[in-house]
């Protein structure tokens, strides 16, 4: 593959200038090749993230120029991506991931919740500028994950446990007209698990919200919570298990929508929209305290997250 190199040049003088040029090269992931000589995999996106860092060198009396380079052999070409490892910084992330992990009984819970976000967006900073991911990424992915679970165990030890099992493949005709029960103030995994329940699988669903699991009448359809009828399988959240076991997930919309809920509920990859939908969902969790109320506004949320994919989809 090949490189952009950006040479670029800066008076001594020039303080602020210097540190506007090493924070953007910083910002942007750039590898170092040797003094003056900053590295980024050639894409349209580097390429012009590069070109204007060397307009704002020109700007301060100095230079920068943008050129194209790759190596000339596999040793070459190896060393160049080494250049851009992240096993340092996700080393980091893990030691404190695993000392918060065993404070996790010490800590109160915004504690918890702040530092467990941090970490999130640590990783999230980390994965944006690791262009060669490889173990070291899935380490740490697997090292939150597991944190992630510790904590909710913490903060709420009614969330439900996952199991592995095969999910079986249902008929929406078999599931028309019923009573669905889950836990009461829901979150993003049973707001939206209730909002595809009612749009997709039966229109003329009842949902009940339960003070206690154990109030489940046995004819009704549980889900998202230990025992349901429909909860954690393996890797997938409640709502990506409904899409497995009535066919939905075959519709892109609706699985670009389940990776949103996992990463709300479970953490996982990065996803654009998450920070986004999670401060909507927050507010309206914090503002409607009927819960039939919260998944009324909640659906609008998620009706217009389905436009939002169909259009992104068809540009």
């Amino acid at each position: 593959m090949s490189f952009l190199a950006l040479f670029v040049s800066l008076p001594t003088k020039a303080a602020t200038g210097r540190m506007r040029v090493w924070r953007a090269l910083k910002s942007q992931g750039c590898a170092t090749l040797r003094d003056g000589v900053y590295l980024l995999p050639d894409a349209p996106e580097h390429a012009a993230a590069l070109y204007t860092i060397a307009t704002e060198a020109q700007e301060v009396g100095g230079s920068g120029d943008v050129y194209r380079l790759s190596g000339s052999d596999d040793p070459q070409e190896a060393g160049l991506r080494a250049l851009f490892d992240r096993s340092d910084d996700y080393a980091s992330i893990i030691e404190d991931a695993r000392a918060l992990r065993a404070g996790v009984q010490t800590l109160d819970g915004v504690s918890l919740v702040r530092q467990m976000q941090a970490l999130q967006r640590r990783f999230e900073q980390v994965v944006k500028i690791d262009f060669f991911a490889g173990e070291a990424q899935r380490q740490v992915l697997a090292q939150l994950d597991a944190l992630r679970d510790v904590v909710q165990r913490r903060l709420s030890p009614d969330e439900p446990t996952t199991i592995f099992v095969a999910i079986p493949r249902l008929r929406c005709a078999d599931y028309r007209a019923r009573i669905w029960a889950t836990r009461a103030r829901p979150w993003v995994d049973r707001l939206a698990s209730a909002w595809l329940i009612k749009h997709h699988i039966d229109p003329q669903a009842e949902i009940k919200w339960l003070s206690s699991i154990t109030a489940c009448h046995p004819d009704w359809l549980g889900f998202d919570f230990d025992g349901a009828t429909f909860s954690h399988v393996g890797t997938k959240v409640t709502f990506e298990v409904l899409l497995a076991s009535f066919g939905l997930d075959e519709d892109a919309d609706l699985l670009r929508l389940g990776e949103l809920v996992h990463c709300l509920d479970v953490g996982g990859l990065p996803n654009a929209e998450a920070p986004g939908v999670e401060a909507m969902l927050m507010g309206l969790r914090a503002s409607e305290l009927d819960d039939d109320a919260l998944l009324a506004q909640a659906s609008k949320v998620f009706d217009w997250l389905m436009q939002y994919y169909r259009e992104k989809r068809c540009e």
